[in-house]
């Protein structure tokens, strides 16, 4: 059955296809986020209960320790497969984008306990959690829009109305420049047929 212009060989058109694959990256992400938020407020509470610490630091080392956890589940998990051949950029875009989302997570802590003086563990969970999901929404855009970068080649494929095989267009350019290169011979214009979807010319 011929395909619609507007669709691409999955039945979704270019709009649709790069929302489902916000919507894939942004679960890989939560996915990595969730299990961060885990470990992050657990040695917050550990670092409270074990030690003499001020509350703020230990938020503070809390999230050092879930920044380090949620690259290698964001670079071998979520983007594995991104850009890999400029590690060092990435390690320190990495680190100073964690170092602004440490500064938002951990300064709405810091205005609740010592601004507003709601301490005590219950509030200082409730708002450290609150700290996080505020920082993880500047995490999640600078990461995919600074860190891990889409290899070019998988970003036209995706822009591609064809997907992958957008990068067969480049054919008919060899072919136009032999004898039988006239761009209204069906047989030299790959336009022209397309034995997936329409019948043989005779």
């Amino acid at each position: 059955m011929p395909l619609r212009p507007t669709e691409s060989r999955e039945g979704l058109s270019p709009g649709r296809g790069r929302l489902t694959a916000l919507v894939r990256e942004f679960a890989k992400f939560g996915t990595v986020g969730g299990l961060g938020i885990f470990v992050n407020l657990g040695v917050f509470n550990v670092c409270r209960g074990a030690t003499g610490l001020p509350v703020v630091r230990c938020s503070v080392v809390a999230t050092t320790v879930a920044i380090a956890f949620n690259y290698l589940g964001l670079r071998h998990f979520t983007y594995r497969d991104r850009d890999k051949g400029r590690r060092s950029r990435e390690i320190a875009l990495f680190a100073a984008f964690s170092g602004i989302g440490l500064v938002i997570e951990n300064g709405v802590l810091y205005v609740a306990t010592y601004g507003f003086g709601w301490g005590g563990a219950l509030l200082g969970n409730l708002f450290k959690f609150l700290g996080i999901g505020t920082a993880t929404l500047f995490r999640f855009w600078s990461y995919r829009a600074w860190v891990f970068r889409a290899l070019p080649g998988r970003a036209m494929r995706h822009d591609s109305p064809h997907g992958d095989h957008g990068d067969h267009g480049d054919h008919g350019d060899h072919v136009g420049h032999d004898g039988h290169g006239d761009p209204s011979n069906s047989t030299s214009n790959p336009a022209a047929y397309q034995p997936e979807t329409t019948a043989p010319p005779p």
